[in-house]
């Protein structure tokens, strides 16, 4: 039994690593842009990061104000988002459901 393979303990970068979902520099460099690409939607909508429970107050308003073509709105919004969003977490749950057997 000298042919025998043996687990080599995991380095604590490794489990690092693993926890961020790849390596520390990449993973900021992700979460840097998306933080812009969503601070961008937001600043869009109106949203100040200052006060953030006051924009969503007027923000509210502002739906609330337009009465029904905001539901519509918001419609197109949703329809709009979901062609990119459904696909893509089929996707990651397809191909995420063949690492975890």
């Amino acid at each position: 039994m000298q042919n025998e393979a043996r687990e080599i303990p995991a380095r604590s970068s490794d489990q690092f690593s693993r926890f961020l979902g790849g390596s520390p520099l990449a993973v900021v460099l992700k979460l840097v842009l998306m933080s812009v690409l969503v601070g961008v939607v937001l600043a869009a909508i109106g949203l100040d990061p200052w006060n953030i429970v006051e924009s969503l107050r007027r923000l509210a308003d502002w739906i609330w104000n337009l009465g029904f073509d905001a539901l519509n709105g918001l419609w197109r919004y949703f329809i709009l988002g979901a062609v990119i969003v459904i696909p893509l977490w089929l996707l990651s749950r397809l191909f995420g459901a063949n690492r975890m057997r």
